[in-house]
C-alpha cells in the first residue's frame, strides 16, 4: 500500500552523542576524512547503505547501537576530538584573517546550482561542481562568503538506460527535512519568508533553507510551500527545467529573492552585510536590479543606483558560445517588472535596456542575461586564459571602438577543491611524506614548497599507489555495471561476464562529463577498427570507462550515448570498454583516482575551462586533451599529451573530426601505451612514473580551488570592496552625472593633428620619439579625458599587436577654438615593424577601466596618414 502522507522521524541521540548531530549538519564532513571515519565506525554496513550520508546513517541506526556507543569511552573520545577539531576550524584564524589591508567584510556568491556532496543533489555539471568547490575553498581559507541558490525539489534527474541503450530520466522527490538543511527562522520561531510580486496581483513566496558548508552558509530558496498556488509551488521543481517563463521566474527568485534572503539572514544572525556580490553566470543577474531598488528607496535615481551597484559587483561568465546564454523575449521580461509586478520603482524601459543586445549582430527583441550581468558589474572574468580571450571577442560589441584584447573582461582560471577530490590513499601517501598538517595546507592553500616533496616519494610507492587505485576502480565499475544491466532488464544468469570486466593491470582511460555535442563523446568511435585494436592489443591493451548525462531535451546527446553504449555492449570488447549511467559526484570520486589517463576532446575553443582533468591530475592521472580551457594554459609534455586540432576555417566538421580522431589514435598507439607498458631496469615504467610525479608537483598547486579563491580575493573581491566603499550616495550621483555629461559631449571630442620628431621611417632600438597631438574636447575638460599614444609591433595589415598605452600630458592653455595640445615621449622598445596611434578615452577616478563607457576618439584617416604612423 502507498502512504497518504510522509513524515521524517529524526532519531533522538543520547546526550553523550549529541555532537554527532552537529557534525552531520555541517557539510565539512564531505571533505574531512576524520569525520567520515567517525561516522563509518558507528555502523560500517549502514554507512555503506546510506551512501556515506551521515544524516541517513543516523536515521537508520538502532537505538540499541546508539546506547552502546554512548557508553563506549574510546568512541566518545574520538567524537570529542572530531567535534573540537570542527570548532577550531569554524572559529580560528585562517588565511583570510592573516591578510593585511581592508578585505571585504563579506561576499555574497550567487549560482543556480551547487555541487557540495551527493547527499545534497543540487547540481547538474561543471558549473555546480565549480560553485561547490568555490564555497569549500573559501571556507578552508576563512573567506567570509555567503552562498545563494535554489533548492530544487527534484534536484537534477537520475539516469538509467533502456535495454537498447537509450537514456531514461527519473526525478526522485527530495524531502528537505531529510537533507542536511535547517530552515531560516525569525526571532519568534516562524519560518522566514521571501516574497516576489507577480503580474495579476499574484505572489511567489519562498522559504529559506541553510546548508552549513564548513564556515560558509549556503542559502537555498524553496517555493514548494502551501502559501503558493500550484504554478508558483513548481518554480523550484527542477534544475534547468520548464519553459521560458518558468526559467525567468527561477532566475528572478534566485537574483531578487536571493538578495532579500541575504538581507534576512544577516538581520537574523548578525552576519556582516556583503560588500561584494558575485554573480556566477547570468542566471542570477537580477540581483543587481534588487540592489538598485534598495538604493532607489534611499533616494538615489536610476543612474546613480546603477553606478553604486556596479562598483561592488563581480560577474563571471562560463560559456564560450552565445547559444549557452539564457535569453528571454523582451515582452515576457517587461510583463514581470514595473508598477503591477516586481520592482515597481524601477523604470521598465531602463531595465530592458540593461539586457538588450544593442550591438551589431544582436537580437533587438531578446533580453540577454549575460549582457545584463556585464552591464551591472564593474568587474568581469572568464574561467581560463583562453576563455577570457574568447569572452572578450564574444562580448566586444558592448565596447565599440576597442580591440577585443582591451575589453574589460579578465580571467581567473578555475580550480578544484583537493580535499573533496583527492583519494584517501593519495592523501595518506602525501601525509606520510610531509606530515598531516602540511598535507592539509598543501591541498587547501597550496604552495610549491609542499608539492615539491613529491620528488622524494619512491618510484615503487607511486606505482603501487596507482595500481591500487586502478583495482578499486575495477571493483566499483563491476558493481555499477551489474546494477545498470539489471535496470536494463538482464537476469543474474546473463551477467557472469561482468566478473571479467576491466583488469587492474591494464592502462585505464576515463572520459566522463555532460554530453552536449561539442564535447564529442563519440570521437573515439570514429574508426572502430582502430579502437578495437587498441582495446584488444595483445601486449599493450587499453580499457576505457565512460560516463555522462545528456540534457533531457537533447535527443542528439542521447543518440551519442546510445551509440557509445551499443559499441560497449559488443561481446568482443565489453570487458575493455564500459558506459556507467547516472554520473554524479559519488561516481566521480571513485572514477578520477582510478584512471591513468583522462581524455578530453572538445571542439576548440568551446571548453570554457573543463575541470575534470584537474581532479584526475591531483590523483596522479595524466591528461590527454585538446588544447582547450585550462589545458591550453598549463600543458607541458612533461606531464601529458595534447591532441592536435584541425580548426582551420576551411575544414568541414566531418573532416575535422576524422583528422582529430586519427591524431588521438596515433598518440595512444605510438606514445601513450608505449610509455605505460615499457619497463626500465627496475621493472617499473620509469618514464610514466616520472610523468605522474611531475603532474603532482607542477600541476598540483595550480589546479587548486584555494589558488582560485585567493585570486578572486586579490584581483576582484578586494578591488570591488574598495570601489563599493568609495561609491557612497554622493559619489554615485557624481559619477552618474559625469557619465551622462561625457556621453552627451563625446561627439565633440576629436584628434585633429598628430606630429612626431621622427625624421625617417626607421629608428634605432631604445630611441625616443617626441609626440605632439592636438585634440578637440568640445565642452569637456582635460581632467575628463586621457589622451594616449598606443604603440607596438604591427602586422602585415598595420594592425598594432601587443600594444602598450602611454599617457600624454596637456601643455599650455586651450587654443582659440577650444583645442588642447598634448605632448609626451614614445620609447621604441621593440625591434621590427613598429607603429603607433593616438586616442582619447574618458577618465574618472571612479572608473575601473578606460574602456568602461565604450567611448573612444581616434584620428581620422587624413590625420593618420600625415602622422608617419609606421616605423619599419
Amino acid at each position: 500500500m502507498k502512504a497518504i502522507r510522509r513524515f521524517t522521524v529524526r532519531p533522538v541521540l543520547p546526550e553523550p552523542l549529541r555532537p554527532l548531530s552537529d557534525l552531520a549538519r555541517n557539510l565539512r564532513w564531505s571533505w574531512h576524512a576524520g569525520t567520515r571515519d567517525l561516522f563509518r565506525s558507528v555502523d560500517p554496513g549502514r554507512w555503506a547503505a546510506a551512501g556515506g550520508d551521515p544524516m541517513r546513517l543516523l536515521g537508520s541506526v538502532p537505538t540499541e547501537r546508539l546506547t552502546e556507543l554512548a557508553g563506549d569511552r574510546d568512541f566518545l573520545d574520538r567524537l570529542a576530538a572530531v567535534a573540537d577539531d570542527l570548532d577550531t576550524y569554524m572559529t580560528g584564524d585562517r588565511w583570510y584573517q592573516r591578510q593585511s589591508g581592508r578585505l571585504p567584510a563579506a561576499v555574497a556568491y550567487f549560482s543556480p546550482e551547487f555541487g557540495i556532496t551527493a547527499a545534497l543533489p543540487q547540481y547538474s555539471g561543471g558549473l555546480g561542481i565549480l560553485a561547490g568547490d568555490h564555497l569549500k575553498a573559501a571556507s578552508d581559507l576563512g573567506a567570509p562568503l555567503i552562498g545563494v541558490g535554489l533548492l530544487y525539489r527534484h534536484g537534477y534527474f537520475r539516469q538509467s538506460l533502456s535495454r537498447d541503450g537509450w537514456q531514461q530520466e527519473h526525478y526522485p522527490v527530495l524531502d528537505p527535512h531529510e537533507l542536511p538543511l535547517d530552515q531560516l527562522k525569525e526571532a519568534d520561531g516562524a519560518p522566514a519568508r521571501i516574497t516576489l510580486a507577480l503580474p495579476g496581483d499574484r505572489s511567489l513566496r519562498a522559504r529559506v533553507w541553510v546548508a552549513q558548508v564548513g564556515r560558509i552558509p549556503l542559502l537555498l530558496l524553496d517555493s514548494d510551500i502551501e502559501e503558493n498556488d500550484l504554478i508558483e509551488r513548481g518554480v523550484t521543481d527542477r534544475l534547468y527545467g520548464g519553459g521560458s517563463e518558468h526559467r525567468l521566474l527561477q532566475e528572478m527568485l534566485l537574483g531578487i529573492g536571493g538578495v532579500r534572503a541575504v538581507r534576512t539572514y544577516c538581520r537574523l544572525t548578525g552576519h556582516a552585510a556583503p560588500e561584494v556580490f558575485h554573480t556566477n553566470e547570468g542566471h542570477a543577474g537580477f540581483l543587481g536590479l534588487e540592489r538598485m531598488a534598495e538604493l532607489r528607496a534611499e533616494g538615489l535615481d536610476f543612474d546613480a543606483a546603477l553606478e553604486a551597484v556596479r562598483a561592488g559587483t563581480v560577474f563571471t561568465t562560463h560559456t564560450p558560445v552565445p547559444a549557452g546564454i539564457d535569453r528571454f523575449d523582451r515582452e515576457l521580461v517587461a510583463r514581470h517588472f514595473g508598477p503591477h509586478a516586481e520592482l515597481p520603482h524601477l523604470e521598465v524601459d531602463r531595465i530592458l535596456r540593461l539586457g538588450m543586445e544593442t550591438y551589431p549582430g544582436g537580437e533587438p527583441n531578446l533580453f540577454n542575461m549575460a549582457v545584463m550581468g556585464l552591464r551591472l558589474a564593474q568587474r568581469a572574468n572568464g574561467v581560463s586564459l583562453l576563455h577570457g580571450q574568447v569572452s572578450r571577442e564574444m562580448f566586444a560589441g558592448l565596447w565599440p571602438g576597442f580591440d577585443p584584447e582591451e575589453v574589460p573582461i579578465t580571467s581567473v582560471t578555475n580550480g578544484v577543491h583537493a580535499p573533496t577530490w583527492v583519494a584517501p590513499e593519495v592523501y595518506r601517501l602525501g601525509a606520510r611524506q610531509i606530515g598531516t598538517q602540511r598535507a592539509e595546507e598543501a591541498l587547501s592553500i597550496g604552495d610549491s614548497d609542499r608539492w615539491d616533496s613529491v620528488a622524494d616519494i619512491a618510484d615503487q610507492d607511486i606505482w603501487d599507489l596507482r595500481r591500487s587505485l586502478r583495482e578499486l576502480l575495477v571493483l566499483e565499475v563491476r558493481e555499477r555495471l551489474r546494477a545498470s544491466w539489471r535496470q536494463r532488464g538482464a537476469g543474474t544468469a546473463e551477467l557472469g561476464w561482468i566478473d571479467g570486466v576491466l583488469d587492474p593491470d591494464v592502462l585505464t582511460i576515463g572520459f566522463a562529463r555532460r554530453v552536449p555535442s561539442y564535447k564529442r563523446l563519440t570521437l573515439m568511435l570514429r574508426d572502430r577498427d582502430r579502437l578495437m585494436d587498441l582495446l584488444l592489443h595483445p601486449e599493450r591493451p587499453v580499457q576505457i570507462v565512460v560516463a555522462g548525462k545528456a540534457h533531457p531535451a537533447d535527443d542528439g546527446g542521447k543518440r551519442l550515448i546510445q551509440e557509445l553504449v551499443r559499441f560497449a555492449d559488443d561481446p568482443r570488447v565489453r570487458h575493455r570498454i564500459v558506459f556507467l549511467p547516472d554520473y554524479g559526484m559519488a561516481m566521480a570520486q571513485k572514477l578520477y583516482p582510478g584512471c591513468d589517463i583522462w581524455l578530453n576532446n572538445p571542439l576548440r575553443p568551446l571548453e570554457a575551462c573543463g575541470t575534470s582533468g584537474m581532479k584526475a591530475a591531483l590523483n596522479g592521472g595524466l591528461n590527454l586533451s585538446v588544447l582547450d580551457g585550462w589545458w591550453d594554459e598549463w600543458f607541458q609534455p612533461d606531464f601529458g599529451w595534447s591532441i592536435p586540432t584541425a580548426d582551420g576555417a576551411g575544414t568541414d566538421p566531418d573532416r575535422r573530426d576524422d583528422i582529430e580522431a586519427a591524431a588521438l589514435y596515433d598518440l595512444l598507439e605510438q606514445r601513450v601505451t608505449r610509455t605505460f607498458y615499457e619497463r626500465g631496469r627496475s621493472g617499473l615504467p620509469d618514464r610514466w612514473i616520472e610523468m605522474v610525479r611531475r603532474t603532482l608537483s607542477l600541476l598540483g598547486p595550480k589546479v587548486l580551488a584555494g589558488r582560485m579563491v585567493r585570486e578572486y580575493v586579490d584581483r576582484l573581491y578586494t578591488p570591488a570592496a574598495h570601489a563599493h566603499r568609495a561609491m557612497d550616495a554622493d559619489a554615485a550621483r557624481e559619477l552618474a552625472e559625469w557619465k551622462a555629461a561625457v556621453r552627451g559631449a563625446w561627439h565633440g571630442v576629436t584628434v585633429d593633428h598628430v606630429e612626431t620628431s621622427a625624421a625617417s621611417a626607421t629608428a634605432e632600438l631604445g630611441s625616443t620619439l617626441a609626440l605632439r597631438v592636438r585634440v578637440g574636447l568640445g565642452s569637456l575638460r582635460p581632467e575628463d579625458v586621457e589622451v594616449q599614444a598606443v604603440a607596438g609591433r604591427v602586422d602585415e595589415e598595420d594592425r598594432i599587436t601587443d600594444a602598450a598605452a602611454v599617457p600624454l600630458k596637456p601643455v599650455g592653455s586651450p587654443g582659440a577654438g577650444g583645442e588642447w595640445v598634448y605632448e609626451g615621449p614614445l620609447s621604441l622598445d621593440r625591434t621590427g615593424p613598429f607603429g603607433y596611434t593616438v586616442r582619447v578615452l574618458p577618465s574618472h577616478r571612479l572608473l575601473a577601466s578606460g574602456a568602461e563607457l565604450g567611448l573612444v576618439a581616434v584620428p581620422p584617416e587624413d590625420v593618420a596618414e600625415a602622422a608617419g604612423l609606421l616605423m619599419r
